[in-house]
């Protein structure tokens, strides 16, 4: 049963059922749960509405202009199979067949894409005109936050092995970066920012890797901001006693099948990293460098403690929880103020680098959803200082910026499961 995963979530929650409702593409977790064959874009003129309740057959609400979208070859022959259809042609139809739907729903329950005061605008799309429209009818409107979690941001056992494999190239590749800095400085040449990420990207390709912009490779002052991008005509050098940040965001752009060949799969997830390094040894590192370093990784460890513990005590924690317990570390140790964004963000398939679920966030918004079973998400705590000027061995660095960034899965019989490298110390480029 396609659906089954959503309805078993609704009957746990007491939810009557998931209307995803979209005009004209406003909702994309519609093409998530009724995906194109060939993960082609669907091209509506009107309303469509997919009901799934917690139990029974799921129904499409859909004008007959619109229809054709919805049947083979533009969906598996097993979903349409498992989708009722309904048509409708005037808006009087259209709230007559959504009555009955929320009639015959128990309760009137209902999920939505809609979070209470837009607590979570990544979850909050669909207009507030739908959600009074479905009120009127006599539904409760809740939030689909967790449905999201269980339905298409849960990893398959494919996008599991698959990710392993691309979070070891990606390492790998991250090492080369690194070694390219390390050796040019051992032999005295000019090596740039723009150098650095050309490099990434070019492994990446020969990797059979995709990515949809970066990697973001920073010296100095320029790591100070999050999403810094090298200039293409006038990149900064990079030279000894300077502090570099490279962040780098890949996944396969093929997948292996069994037998051998290789095809496009929306199934499959980002690998992305970020690591620091100085360009001396550990004795010229700036020891204010280093203090920034290990408070960032102290951070990112604290909230890995706390998913994985949380998970053993049967109670796993949200996502605004594991924020708090990676910041709070930074506040302690005097970084409050350097502090530019949320602790992590969702890992799950599809196209987006930044997934569908649980974020770890009680800054930018406050993430209530829980950490369930199966999905994943990054720990990337980050300190941003590019106006600190620091004396050290070398001349000292003129900025600054620290984030440290891994993966984690949360596989069903194990909990929180680190699927990346983990950075312990700085990288020596010496």
């Amino acid at each position: 049963m396609p659906f089954s995963a959503i309805q078993t979530y609704l009957k746990t929650a007491r939810i009557d059922g998931w209307l995803i409702h979209d005009f004209r593409g406003s909702n994309a977790i519609l093409a998530r749960v009724l995906p194109h064959p060939e993960n082609r874009r669907r091209f509506t003129t009107r309303r469509v509405g997919l009901f799934v309740p917690a139990a029974g057959r799921a129904t499409l609400l859909v004008n007959p202009l619109d229809a054709g979208q919805f049947s083979p070859p533009h969906v598996s022959p097993v979903l349409a199979a498992a989708v009722d259809r309904r048509m409708y042609i005037s808006w009087r139809d259209l709230h007559g067949e959504l009555a009955r739907l929320v009639g015959g729903a128990g309760s009137g329950r209902i999920a939505m894409e809609y979070a209470p005061g837009c607590t979570l605008p990544v979850v909050s799309t669909v207009d507030a005109g739908t959600v009074e429209l479905l009120r009127s009818l006599g539904a409760e409107v809740v939030s689909s936050a967790d449905l999201i979690q269980v339905s298409i941001a849960r990893w398959s056992e494919r996008a599991v092995a698959q990710h392993g494999r691309d979070s070891a190239v990606v390492n790998a590749i991250k090492d080369e970066a690194f070694a390219m800095i390390r050796g040019a400085l051992a032999a005295g040449r000019t090596i740039t920012e723009r150098d650095v990420q050309m490099l990434i990207q070019r492994r990446f390709v020969e990797s059979n890797l995709e990515f949809p912009d970066g990697p973001i490779v920073a010296v100095n002052a320029h790591a100070g901001d999050p999403h810094f991008e090298p200039s293409l005509t006038n990149p900064s050098p990079i030279g000894r006693g300077d502090w570099v940040l490279i962040d780098m965001w890949a996944r396969a752009a093929r997948a292996a099948n069994a037998d051998g060949t290789f095809e496009r799969d929306e199934e499959l997830v980002y690998s992305d990293i970020t690591w620091t390094g100085f360009c001396g040894r550990p004795a010229d590192c700036p020891a204010r460098c280093r203090e920034v370093f290990d408070g960032v990784r102290d951070a990112r460890d604290a909230a890995l403690a706390l998913a994985q513990s949380s998970w053993k005590s049967g109670s796993p924690a949200q996502g605004w929880q594991l924020d708090d317990a990676a910041r709070n570390v930074l506040i302690a140790r005097g970084l409050e103020t350097a502090v530019r964004h949320r602790t992590g963000h969702s890992l799950s398939p599809g196209p987006m680098v930044h997934g569908l679920g649980m974020n770890l966030d009680n800054l930018e918004t406050r993430d209530t959803r829980r950490m369930l079973p199966g999905i994943g998400f990054t720990i990337e705590p980050g300190a941003y200082l590019p106006d600190e000027v620091v004396a050290g061995a070398l001349g000292g660095v003129e900025g600054f910026g620290v984030r440290n960034e891994i993966n984690v899965y949360v596989d069903p019989v194990k909990g929180p499961v680190v699927t990346s490298e983990m950075q312990t110390e700085p990288v020596w480029c010496a």
